[in-house]
């Protein structure tokens, strides 16, 4: 037996408010639309992960979601000129990522991050 695929479900009664976020600013694709229910994702084969924290790092709330993008900066741009209001960073982490974090149409609070190359 082995984890296929972990899905995050978000509750609300907009559905159509992650699009912006989700789609327009972070460029994920809309992969099923039922009315009710909308997925964002990527064809992009991604590891299975799940964490479980007492806090953020460097004494920050535990973040709802942890997303990876390979263009910090870019999207980073991009959350401000679509009006998101960041909430912390961005900045160097000592464990070798650099992130922000920002509060999505529905008040989660997501860790946008990039891990620093090692040269």
């Amino acid at each position: 037996m082995g984890v296929k695929r972990i899905v995050a479900n978000v509750a609300t009664k907009d559905v159509a408010a992650a699009k912006t976020f989700y789609q327009d600013v972070l460029g994920l694709d809309m992969l099923m639309d039922h009315g009710w229910i909308t997925t964002y994702g990527s064809q992009e084969r991604m590891s299975i992960q799940i964490s479980f924290a007492s806090e953020g790092g460097g004494g920050t709330p535990v973040p709802d979601l942890s997303i990876e993008v390979d263009e910090l900066e870019t999207v980073l741009d991009a959350m401000r000129r679509a009006d998101f209001s960041i909430e912390y960073g961005p900045v160097d982490e000592p464990w070798g990522v650099r992130r922000f974090f920002v509060r999505d149409p529905f008040g989660k609070l997501v860790n946008i991050l990039m891990h620093l190359s090692h040269d």
